[in-house]
């Protein structure tokens, strides 16, 4: 199942898209905001193109697990995409994840604009992988025993 993970800002949008599988989160684009619209359009483009079969939205909620102004805004684009596209628009809490991707490009010697760019990607591949560890089957050996 392939899945497109949103890091949704008020610059720039991050966006990660899965394996095919739906196992593993790569970089994808960062989509400057221009107009409401134009993004929903480049998303659906990137929707239809990509085969994407579910989305995950990335839900700034606060340290205390309450709303924030962006993750209201994020509630209401949320709604707004589902409403334009038939496919599961899920919010996966990214509490953290744009220091966490800020520190994984510092050590990986990304700095300046290169660091910049490739910010609300690797924010977006965060929140997908926090999706997809958190949606991933037991192992099949804690369903049932393996008898050779």
């Amino acid at each position: 199942m392939r899945l497109l993970g949103i890091d949704y800002g008020v610059k720039n949008v991050g966006l990660a898209l899965s394996d095919k599988l739906g196992l593993l989160a790569h970089p994808y684009a960062t989509l400057v905001r221009t107009t409401r619209e134009r993004l929903f359009a480049e998303l659906l483009e990137i929707i239809a193109r990509e085969q994407v079969q579910a989305i995950v939205l990335g839900l700034p909620l606060g340290l205390d697990g309450q709303d924030t102004e962006l993750a209201r805004q994020v509630r209401n684009f949320a709604a707004a995409l589902g409403r334009r596209t038939s496919i599961p628009v899920h919010l996966q809490n990214e509490a953290l994840s744009s220091v966490t991707a800020s520190d994984q490009l510092r050590q990986c010697g990304r700095r300046g604009q290169k660091h910049q760019k490739a910010l609300d990607q690797q924010a977006a591949v965060i929140i997908l992988t926090d999706y997809l560890e958190q949606n991933r089957a037991e192992p099949l050996e804690e369903h049932e025993e393996f008898v050779p």
